[in-house]
């Protein structure tokens, strides 16, 4: 086991905080140096976790002022947004914990203090990640309601580089710069329609190829700003692979995946409790 990697900063961040307070399991990790000395997790100011009353998870949202509305979210799921992980990185826990059909979902309300940044928040779109700051927070607030335990492994593993291609970039400055960015299958399904994005950045697209491919994609194409693409299929390859139709989709855009190997971050769940309603 290793330490933790720049490659995620944030959870080098977070993993030195939880060391700092003492919050962490003890005993599952080598010791991890901090160049200099961790803040505390910062906290909401109020916050109410209750069981959902559907098992449907419809999202973590960030409002104007801080505030956040979470819907039948399952542990799993809070701490990928906490920790800035996919879900292949969330490992251990009951059955309960995980986002899949057996999980169980909770729902969330909570508001930052005064004195913090978020308070001063005004996200375009509630579907907007949440800032650093509302990580922490929210890894705080697992930590207390949950009784949450965790470490963090460390070792090399298969990635993707999503890197410039050899062919022409088709890649178009995007229609609206307000809208949301997204990506996404075309109407027909992944292989037999194709993939589209819209006002999209390459680290953003990275991050939506991960959750696909099911292993990180590091952005290496030094391409700034955001961008509108759309690549249709004609083959109709329908056994192709969800992966195996990106590979394709990627280099048909100007782009490519290229497998390699680097430190994947894993978060491994030591112990867990149901949180009582309030």
């Amino acid at each position: 086991m290793k330490s933790v990697s720049s490659a995620y900063p944030l959870v080098a961040a977070i993993w030195f905080a939880c060391v700092a307070a003492n919050v962490c399991a003890q005993g599952t990790s080598a010791p991890v140096k901090a160049q200099e000395p961790a803040p505390s997790l910062p906290q909401f100011e109020a916050a109410s976790i209750r069981p959902s009353n559907g098992n449907e998870l419809n999202g973590y949202r960030i409002y104007p002022g801080g505030r956040v509305e979470g819907k039948g979210c399952r542990l799993q799921f809070l701490l990928m947004l906490a920790f800035n992980v996919e879900r292949f990185q969330v490992v251990g826990g009951p059955g309960w914990t995980d986002i899949g059909g057996a999980g169980e979902g909770f729902d969330i309300q909570a508001v930052p203090p005064a004195d913090s940044a978020s308070i001063h928040l005004n996200p375009a779109f509630a579907k907007d990640p949440p800032t650093d700051e509302e990580r922490r927070m929210l890894l705080a607030l697992l930590l207390d309601r949950f009784q949450l335990k965790f470490h963090i492994e460390s070792s090399e593993g298969q990635v993707y580089l999503l890197q410039r291609g050899k062919g022409d970039l088709k890649l178009l400055p995007p229609k609206d710069k307000t809208a949301y960015p997204w990506a996404g299958p075309i109407s027909g399904g992944w292989v037999t329609g194709g993939i589209h994005g819209q006002n999209i950045s390459m680290a953003q697209l990275a991050e939506y190829l991960s959750r696909r491919t099911e292993r990180p994609v590091l952005d290496q194409t030094g391409l700034q700003g955001s961008f509108d693409f759309e690549y249709r299929n004609n083959d109709e390859q329908n056994d192709a692979d969800i992966t195996g139709f990106l590979l394709t989709a990627m280099k048909a855009i100007g782009l490519e995946l290229k497998s390699s190997k680097a430190p994947v971050e894993t978060v491994v769940i030591d112990h867990v409790e149901k949180p009582s309603p309030n």
